[in-house]
């Protein structure tokens, strides 16, 4: 098979393959898990921490702090400036006591995460299925929980990971409000749905890429399809955006048909890809002008919204600079303006934050949160477990099937069990794609 025909979890094992086909004394790995699933992550790591045993050095860069977490020494870089040497665990333990769960939330948990960030004793925070994860800046945080908070929620204290130390670090993440969904308007109408598919069926040739999937998505959810590298959740995800003609089945995007209605559902959603898919050898400002004329906006109106994110994405600086030359943070800030310039009901976000820093993935979030709160609905894929936590519902993809539906927390409950009573999104990920292939086998 071709390389670049491979999944993304075998292009990395064939990468290390190559490296290893002479043994060296230092094995450099550049952002390895960088869109590979759960499953290939770990298997990769096995064989990484192997090659440890067999006297190897290895170097692992990576943006995924729980990658970071995994080694015996940490170099910790923003900006050019070294800001930590270690072990993990002694970076970590600046935290010790100030991580909290707070669950059993009455309401929309979104608006809520918002506010608590805004409050000057929280430092960070994060949605985590039902519930919400908070870092507070110091010990005595604790208080600062309480506020707002009904009656029937937990505050529990949770452990803490290097991640939150790395956020503490930098002194906190990017507070809880959107501008850019501030400056969105409403959106709300008789239609309940936003996005639909219907038996949707992808065949190329003998081989089926995606098979019978159906699912509703309500407006102003966070909907996630998730799967090994290779399992058709690409493919579902192109058919639902128009990108790709179903072989069978229907897809609808605010009411209109993919098939029938292509152009009037195109301008009723935004798309940002997988990869970094702007024009390189524009500017900045050359990229927002198109998109903004691609997505029908004209005169006024459009010198406006152009205006508007390049303030809100703090593009002025940049505006003349190729966007092939941007930093990973920018080119994605790009990206996403240009997919809401026009205001979309449907949102279709294919790996987002894939490789970007901690940090630059909160600012994301915040942003999508916010729009979701003005009845904006999104479809995301993701590699990235913990992102995955975001969403309301996930689809589970494997083999071009759905093999479960759920929220987070449903999809992890399926799967707890005596040894493992709290599994994480990862867990819940691998439990259930091996459980799906153990009923396949014969």
């Amino acid at each position: 098979r071709l390389a670049g025909k491979l999944s993304g979890g075998m292009k990395q094992k064939l990468g290390l393959a190559c490296a290893l086909l002479k043994k060296p004394r230092l094995l450099l790995l550049d952002e390895p898990g960088v869109g590979v699933d759960p499953i290939s992550r770990r298997d990769l790591w096995k064989m990484v921490k192997d090659l440890t045993q067999e006297g190897i050095g290895v170097v692992w860069s990576t943006a995924y702090l729980d990658e970071a977490e995994a080694c015996a020494k940490v170099l910790l870089l923003n900006q050019g400036k070294l800001l930590f040497t270690g072990a993990p665990a002694d970076l970590t333990s600046r935290v010790e006591g100030r991580v909290f769960k707070v669950s059993g939330i009455e309401g929309r948990r979104r608006p809520l995460l918002a506010s608590m960030l805004d409050r000057p004793g929280i430092i960070d925070g994060v949605i985590q299925g039902e519930a919400i994860r908070l870092v507070t800046r110091d010990k005595t945080g604790h208080s600062a929980l309480k506020g707002d908070l009904a009656r029937s929620a937990k505050i529990a204290a949770a452990p803490p990971r290097f991640e939150d130390a790395f956020v503490d670090m930098l002194g906190g993440g990017p507070g809880g409000q959107s501008k850019l969904a501030e400056a969105t308007r409403l959106h709300a109408d008789a239609n309940p749905h936003v996005i639909e598919a219907h038996g949707l069926t992808k065949r190329f040739g003998d081989f089926t890429a995606a098979q019978d999937i159906t699912f509703d998505i309500k407006r102003g959810e966070i909907f996630g399809l998730l799967g090994p590298n290779g399992a058709g959740k690409s493919t579902t995800f192109k058919m639902l955006c128009g990108l790709l003609k179903p072989t069978e089945g229907e897809g609808r995007v605010a009411g209109f048909d993919l098939r029938r209605d292509s152009a009037e559902a195109r301008n009723r959603l935004g798309y940002m890809a997988q990869k970094f898919s702007l024009y390189g050898d524009l500017s900045v400002a050359q990229n927002l002008d198109f998109f903004a004329g691609v997505y029908g906006l004209k005169g006024q109106q459009k010198r406006d919204k152009i205006k508007l994110v390049t303030e809100i994405f703090d593009f002025t600086q940049h505006s003349s600079q190729s966007a092939k030359d941007l930093p990973l943070g920018l080119k994605q800030r790009l990206a996403l303006a240009c997919a809401v310039m026009h205001e979309p009901e449907a949102l279709f976000l294919d790996e987002p934050t894939s490789g970007v820093d901690p940090i630059t993935r909160r600012e994301f979030w915040t942003h999508i949160n916010g729009l979701v709160e003005k009845g904006v609905t999104v479809l995301v894929t993701t590699h990235f477990m913990d992102e995955a936590e975001y969403c309301d519902r996930i689809s589970l993809i494997y083999r071009g099937k759905s093999i479960a539906l759920g929220s987070p927390d449903e999809l992890k409950a399926r799967v707890a069990s005596r040894d493992n009573p709290d599994p994480s999104m990862e867990d819940a990920f691998i439990a259930l794609v091996r459980g799906s292939e153990a009923e396949a086998a014969p």
